[in-house]
């Protein structure tokens, strides 16, 4: 979905920039004229790991010495190791990130977010684990994240499931509230389905693992997406033309959603 807007230069925060989806979407939005600021754990405009409240604030603190404003939050960290640090990084580091940047998001005429679930959130979850992130609650949250690697199996996958489903749910409570909509703020996600980045790249080198894939999360339309794909979707929603969309999670799954739900949804 990329957008052919013809816009002033804006300022992006991209988390993640590292690699993957997140350097994908900062290039595009490079290539289109504006400034991005790069947080990573190397090699990016800021360096941080996001999955601790200390290297939340700092990240704020240097960002907020690069600039006064910001226009765009592209909160895109994310890990995908079937343990706590999911939970740390993908829930905890997103919306702590999302949070901390709401001041600098405020001096802007058309301030957008953009968070990055997955369409793994529809895959099941644990209720409690959703609960303690969405209530705020690290500590809880990383204890119960604890036991389901102790139990074993693909208990610890919930991990991973529970943080995307929790940052989908997130954006649907908050994007009309007075800190959001109320401020002019658009806050939305997207999903991915099965993306090949270096995160994935692995499993897609056996047939072992490009059949565990297909079956976990099949792609109808034309298979596994690249990075760029769910970039550009990215840029769209953070982009001016898209200030009449909030509250919404876009599956860029090659269909998975649509195989998965069907029209339950209505």
């Amino acid at each position: 979905m990329p957008t052919t807007e013809v816009a002033a230069p804006r300022v992006y925060v991209v988390t993640g920039a590292g690699s993957g989806i997140g350097q994908a979407a900062a290039a595009q939005l490079i290539d289109q004229g504006h400034r991005v600021i790069g947080v990573d754990l190397k090699n990016t405009e800021v360096v941080a790991d996001l999955s601790t409240e200390e290297g939340l604030a700092g990240m704020v603190e240097e960002v907020s010495q690069q600039t006064s404003v910001v226009d765009g939050v592209i909160a895109n960290a994310g890990t995908s190791l079937q343990a706590p640090l999911d939970v740390a990084i993908n829930f905890f580091g997103a919306v702590g990130t999302v949070n901390g940047l709401l001041p600098l998001l405020s001096n802007s005429d058309a301030p957008r977010v953009c968070i990055t679930a997955s369409a793994a959130s529809l895959h099941p979850a644990n209720d409690e684990l959703l609960d303690a992130m969405l209530n705020g609650d690290r500590e809880t949250a990383a204890a119960i994240g604890e036991q389901l690697v102790a139990a074993g199996g693909m208990a610890g996958y919930l991990n991973y499931s529970s943080s995307k489903q929790a940052v989908a749910r997130w954006v649907r409570r908050n994007a009309t509230t007075e800190r959001f909509a109320g401020a002019g703020i658009s806050l939305n996600a997207v999903a991915p389905g099965v993306v090949i980045t270096p995160m994935t790249e692995q499993l897609f080198a056996t047939e072992e693992g490009r059949q565990q894939m297909e079956q976990g999360m099949p792609s109808p339309l034309n298979g596994p997406a690249r990075a760029e794909d769910i970039a550009s979707a990215i840029c769209f929603l953070t982009s001016t033309a898209a200030g009449k969309v909030t509250g919404q999670v876009l599956f860029v799954d090659s269909g998975y959603d649509a195989l998965t739900r069907g029209d339950t949804s209505w």
